[in-house]
């Protein structure tokens, strides 16, 4: 967690520097002399710099960050700031979720403890802490990230799909219309010879060799002899 120790004296001057914030453009950098130029004068004043740091509004560079232009959004400028016042003082949250002036004594030891602070120190600290709250929206803080949705389920069909294997019985059907294709559409007794011979002889279709003559079955397979009938 986090818990910043920045703190400014003149704490009752802390709208009027966001309000400059708003309403002026963002400079290339937040220096001393811009705080003078806005009208903060004070050698006390120059600790606002190391508060915007910590808020989130200034990199250590002292250039505006995303967080500090969107604060100029009139619109939203509550709610960035209190997201920027929830991650700088996130350990004063874990006392109270919206803490009030009646926690005031509580969130002070918070100070005083973790930044091991003399009691007017951490008393900056707090009252800097609570003038910050009058012009933050905390209510906002869920709303202030982005919702990521959860991964789908559904496991994605390849665009490829694999062949199935034929069945068994289309298979042997596909290997008879191929044997059956080696026949000529003219069956004459040459040309049952001829085919006969080609799907593998007598043997394997004896049938076809029954029905001609003992010279049809010798050119099939000379060795092989049907059984009288």
């Amino acid at each position: 967690m986090a818990l910043t120790n920045a703190y400014v004296l003149p704490t009752n001057r802390i709208p009027d520097l966001f309000k400059k914030i708003q309403d002026g453009q963002a400079p290339d950098r937040f220096t001393i002399q811009l705080l003078k130029d806005w009208g903060f004068k004070s050698t006390n004043d120059r600790a606002f710099i190391p508060l915007l740091k910590a808020l989130g509004f200034l990199t250590a560079d002292g250039v505006p960050t995303p967080r500090y232009l969107e604060y100029r959004d009139h619109s939203r400028s509550k709610q960035v700031l209190g997201q920027a016042i929830r991650e700088a003082y996130a350990d004063i949250f874990l006392i109270k979720k919206h803490p009030t002036t009646s926690d005031k004594n509580a969130v002070e030891g918070k100070f005083k403890s973790f930044h091991n602070a003399s009691d007017n120190v951490a008393g900056l600290m707090t009252k800097t802490f609570y003038g910050l709250l009058p012009l933050a929206d905390l209510s906002a803080h869920s709303h202030s990230k982005a919702k990521v949705e959860p991964a789908s389920k559904e496991i994605p069909v390849p665009e490829e799909v694999t062949e199935k294997a034929p069945s068994s019985a289309a298979a042997v059907h596909r290997h008879q219309t191929q044997d059956e294709s080696v026949l000529p559409s003219t069956a004459t007794p040459e040309n049952l010879v001829v085919s006969a011979r080609r799907m593998g002889g007598a043997k394997r279709y004896p049938s076809i060799a029954a029905c001609q003559d003992d010279g049809f079955r010798e050119a099939l397979n000379p060795s092989y002899a049907l059984s009288p009938t």
